[in-house]
């Protein structure tokens, strides 16, 4: 888009100063993005393309983020914290008094810059420990948010729809190749219900949807230049969820001694080192508003991250490759190995996941 065009999309913002340029910014893989600069003292900005083919309700999608941020800076206020505005993002209105402009079929939306930051992408025991934590501390001060939040991308980390997919993938057989890896379906099978036990406690009344990132990793972090935790980005999949998401998707990526595609099985195991560290940081922000349940079950959710994406691959597969982006004929099938053989190595580790818990209760 030519920056005329972003320039006009930009004048439909309620922002401070006049603009000077707008320029590409990072390489989002969702939604494409610009900083925008402007003249003198006034602060700069993010200019956001929404991917609403991801995201279709964006109306919803700028509620919950308002919401979300809203809370925390109050939280902030209330604590007679310091430098908020670096601490908690800053949405702009339109001059419509929404949070997002629709040009020409887009979804656009603004926030404040906040200069002087880094992001990090190295997975160490040390991050972890970080990720943890403030991911923790997240959820921690959304536990007592007053709004219902909806749900941007529906049954995101809904095991029980994520099964329904591959059973369904396994009637139709589309593309012929199921015989080769029907083992692989009896295996998923046989843990099928104790993978879906989330869905069954909440259904029992036993288990609540909490305020989940569900995008929990390190670079979803901004740090300021001295390495201190800012706040957290990427609000987008914020939503209700159970805390599982945000404990056992970061696990999965993150103690994976191998790739998340590695041909050589050899190299893929759950990393404990990581799991400590990630867990002890957790645990630290956290368990102020966790249930026994919830932290009697967090060896699960470190399970059934890798089962519930062993699930979605091998439906992709089954069905032909029709979702994921492949590089070659069997890369689904690879994948669902792989993360088969990381979810066997977690589960061989639950009962020292169970012990370390049990240890940082004490």
């Amino acid at each position: 888009m030519e920056e005329k065009d972003l320039k006009h999309i930009v004048s439909q913002f309620e922002i401070e100063g006049e603009v000077s340029e707008v320029k590409p910014l990072g390489n989002g893989l969702i939604n494409t993005t610009y900083k925008v600069s402007t003249v003198g003292s006034a602060p700069d900005y993010v200019l956001q393309n929404v991917n609403n083919a991801i995201f279709p309700d964006v109306k919803m999608l700028m509620d919950n983020i308002v919401a979300v941020t809203g809370h925390i800076r109050k939280k902030y206020e209330a604590a007679g914290e310091t430098d908020i505005d670096r601490k908690v993002l800053n949405f702009v209105k339109a001059k419509d008094g929404k949070y997002f402009y629709l040009h020409e079929g887009k979804y656009w939306r603004i926030m404040v810059f906040i200069p002087d930051t880094v992001s990090q992408t190295a997975v160490t025991p040390e991050s972890s420990r970080i990720v943890g934590e403030t991911f923790g501390n997240f959820q921690a001060m959304l536990a007592d948010i007053p709004v219902q939040l909806g749900e941007t991308i529906k049954d995101f980390h809904n095991m029980e729809f994520r099964l329904q997919q591959l059973r369904e993938a396994v009637a139709e057989n589309k593309a012929g190749r199921l015989a080769e890896v029907q083992w692989l379906v009896d295996e998923l099978e046989k843990r099928a219900d104790e993978m879906c036990k989330g869905e069954r406690l909440h259904r029992e009344g036993k288990l609540a949807k909490r305020i989940c990132h569900c995008d929990t990793k390190v670079d979803n972090i901004l740090f300021d230049k001295d390495g201190k935790v800012l706040c957290v980005i990427d609000l987008d999949t914020v939503m209700p969820n159970f805390i599982f998401s945000d404990f056992g998707d970061f696990l999965r990526s993150a103690a994976n001694t191998g790739a998340e595609d590695d041909k050589n099985l050899d190299n893929v195991n759950f990393n404990m080192d990581i799991f400590r560290a990630f867990t002890e940081g957790y645990l630290k922000s956290a368990r102020c508003f966790l249930t026994p349940l919830e932290i009697e079950n967090l060896p699960y959710a470190a399970t059934l991250f890798p089962y519930m994406q062993t699930v979605r691959f091998l439906a992709d597969y089954i069905n032909g490759d029709t979702y994921y982006k492949t590089q070659y004929a069997d890369h689904n099938l690879v994948r669902s190995k792989a993360q088969f053989k990381l979810l066997q190595s977690a589960e061989a580790k639950m009962p020292e996941m169970t012990a370390f818990i049990a240890e940082q209760l004490a």
